[in-house]
């Protein structure tokens, strides 16, 4: 019997470079998968990741992309379902940094640059994937979204308003495209020890008061791991009857 419990192909995962996105691919990979590492800026990393992978006896590639511009997304689309043959699950990590303010001082810039970024990106590599999925006879897509979806965290509205939008794009994925064995699910992302949460940590924006506030939110009292986040992406990669859902890897915040 195969163990590998993945269709042929890889997976292709959009800000695979960043801190939590890095672990979903090591994940990806360790559980069996082809990987297509997408990039903005980090070349470097995606690079190293992917030559560390190739070592480990894992294919993957890596490939550029803004994911603001279709073009570019449809290109490292199009790039990694030429190197891998087909693409079993597109993982959408990729995010800005969110500055943490309240809605009434979010300012246009920021407001758009989130929505470009989570939303518009989001959709860019849907259009840019889907009809594939549909060709080489079904594909799922997995969303990292926010806990904060279901229990509002103050002054981060710049990452929960865009990616509940999205959340309603996956539930309509999920609707639509599953007469093409097409699924799409979420992830809702806590405080995670990695990316976003160190950056704005190490620039003093997560002070001790907001950390003892928001421990007393957590039912576990700890911060996250990337590499849960890896692990429910797996698991929502290779459960062929799960669409349309979200799962909550968050330690129980807000419950």
């Amino acid at each position: 019997m195969n163990a590998n419990p993945f269709p042929k192909g890889a997976a292709l995962v959009f800000g695979g470079s960043g801190g939590i996105g890095s672990c979903v691919v090591r994940s990806l990979a360790e559980a069996g998968s082809e990987v297509a590492i997408v990039y903005r800026r980090k070349r470097e990393v995606a690079e190293k990741l992917a030559e560390d992978l190739r070592a480990a006896g894992c294919k993957a590639s890596a490939h550029a992309a803004d994911v603001t511009d279709p073009a570019s997304v449809a290109a490292a689309t199009d790039a990694a379902f030429a190197a891998h043959a087909a693409i079993h699950t597109v993982v959408f990590a990729a995010g800005p940094v969110v500055e943490q303010v309240f809605l009434a001082d979010a300012t246009p810039a920021l407001w758009r640059q989130s929505v470009e970024i989570e939303m518009l990106g989001f959709f860019n590599v849907v259009q840019a994937s889907l009809k594939k999925l549909r060709a080489q006879g079904g594909g799922s897509y997995v969303h990292l979204g926010s806990a904060g979806h279901l229990w509002w965290p103050s002054k981060d509205g710049l990452s929960v308003v865009p990616k509940a939008a999205n959340e309603a794009l996956v539930k309509g994925i999920a609707k639509e495209e599953g007469v093409h064995n097409i699924r799409a699910n979420s992830v809702l992302v806590g405080v995670i020890n990695a990316g976003m949460f160190l950056e704005l940590t190490q620039r003093g924006v997560f002070d001790q008061k907001w950390i003892d506030e928001t421990q007393k939110l957590l039912a576990l009292k700890r911060w996250g791991k990337p590499e849960e986040i890896g692990h429910a992406v797996t698991f929502l990669a290779t459960n062929t009857y799960v669409t349309g859902q979200q799962i909550n890897v968050s330690g129980g915040f807000g419950v």
